[in-house]
This record gives structure tokens, sequence and C-alpha cells, in this order.
């Protein structure tokens, strides 16, 4: 339920986040709520249409799957999502906001790594994979392990969505956080797991900063109050 009128923020776009905040622990919460952040700029964005997207690619994949061995997901899914479907990273235009917005990001298959990996997520999770977010710094990227229940990096399968589809090994992944954030102090936890919260938060406080980059304020302030709205929700964030 929406607690008060937002000042900024598109009063649909504010009223579908809060309505799908409490699923936000579900992977379609958290595409939902993720749409729902496009919906600021872009007032016919539907998260229904997005998932059906989402659901058709899903059902592509799985229609070529011999053998459920999580390799054998992965690389079909690697296949229809990269070699076809042509998903990958913006790196022309990295900074314009588009990229953060779902709706876009699937009609032109270019993107952020973190849209880009939750694509990713919602597409290949449903084949029986479990696919978690990894909140490196500078740079999203996603965990895949079939056998582990704990979503721990330490068997996993790292793919970055922004690269096409690269699988890369742990200190490969790190250099690229590197290559991302410069001199910065790379911290111990750089490939932990992200939360949905994380993860959803991630993507506002790049609006955020995108906004501010341009000059412009009051679609700052309405990401301001989607953070406040996720926070307010989900208080451990």
């Amino acid at each position: 339920m929406v607690t008060h009128r937002p000042s900024h923020c598109n009063k649909r776009a504010y009223a579908c986040l809060a309505e799908h905040l409490p699923m936000l622990d579900t992977t379609r919460g958290l595409l939902c709520a993720a749409v729902a952040v496009s919906m600021h700029e872009m007032d016919r964005a539907d998260p229904d249409a997005v998932e059906s997207q989402v659901h058709e690619l899903t059902a592509k994949i799985d229609r070529r799957i011999k053998s459920s061995h999580p390799r054998a997901v992965m690389a079909h899914a690697h296949d229809v999502l990269f070699e076809e479907r042509g998903f990958k990273g913006n790196r022309a235009d990295y900074h314009n906001p588009r990229n953060s917005y779902l709706p876009v990001v699937m009609r032109t298959g270019r993107g952020l790594p973190i849209t880009l990996s939750l694509i990713y997520k919602s597409v290949v999770e449903p084949l029986g994979v479990p696919v978690f977010g990894i909140n490196a710094p500078g740079h999203f990227m996603v965990g895949v392990d079939g056998s582990a229940t704990d979503q721990a990096v330490r068997a996993v399968t790292i793919i970055d969505p922004f690269d096409a589809g690269r699988m890369l090994t742990p200190d490969e992944a790190l250099a690229v956080c590197r290559k991302a954030i410069g001199d910065a102090p790379m911290p111990d936890d750089a490939l932990s797991p992200a939360s949905h919260q994380q993860w959803l938060l991630r993507i506002i406080q790049n609006l955020m900063g995108m906004f501010d980059r341009l000059g412009q304020q009051a679609d700052m302030a309405a990401m301001l109050e989607m953070r406040e709205l996720v926070l307010e929700h989900c208080p451990g964030a």
C-alpha cells in the first residue's frame, strides 16, 4: 500500500513499485519492481508485458533442452540470449538512463550489467537452474550453481551478461571490477551474492547518479522517493 503521495515520482510508477515490494524476495517481484522504476519516464510500461517477453525466451530455450544438467541449460540459454537475441552491454551510450529501464533493454538488447543480469536470471531460473546476482563493485554479474542450495559463491559459474554472456573465473571477475572502479579499494566481499533489495536499490542508485550527471534534479528526486519507499518496506536492505 502507498503510504504517501510522491512529490516528484510518476504516481503510477510509485504505486506499481509499492504493489510489488511485498513480493521482492521472489524473482517475479524483483522483475516487476524493476519495471515499475522504468515507469517513472515510461508511463505506458507494463510489468505483465515484460514478464510475457521473458516467458517467451524461457519457452524458446526449454524447447531445445534435451538434458536437465545445468551446463546444458546454460549452453542453450547462451545461444538464445546472446548469440540469437544479441543481448549485450551498451558501451557506446553507457550512461543513458534508458539502459536501466527493463522494457527498453528487452526491446533493444542493450543495457547495463545490472539490467542484463536481471533478464538472465528471470529467463533462466524457471528452467530449474538457480541464478543469483553478484553485487560486484562497478560491474554487476550473475552466478549460476546448479548444485548449491545456499547461493554461496564457492562453486559457481560467473557470467557477465554485459559482455555477451562471457563466463569468468573469480580472478577474471575481479579484474573486470578493478577496471571499473580504478584505484578505489576492492572490498573483501567483492563477489558476494546480492539480495533482491540490494539489486533493486542499486538500479535506483544508478539512475540517481545518471540524473545527477545530466542535471535532471527532479528525476533524481523521484528516484530518491523510490529509494525511500524500498527502504521503508525493506528496512534491512
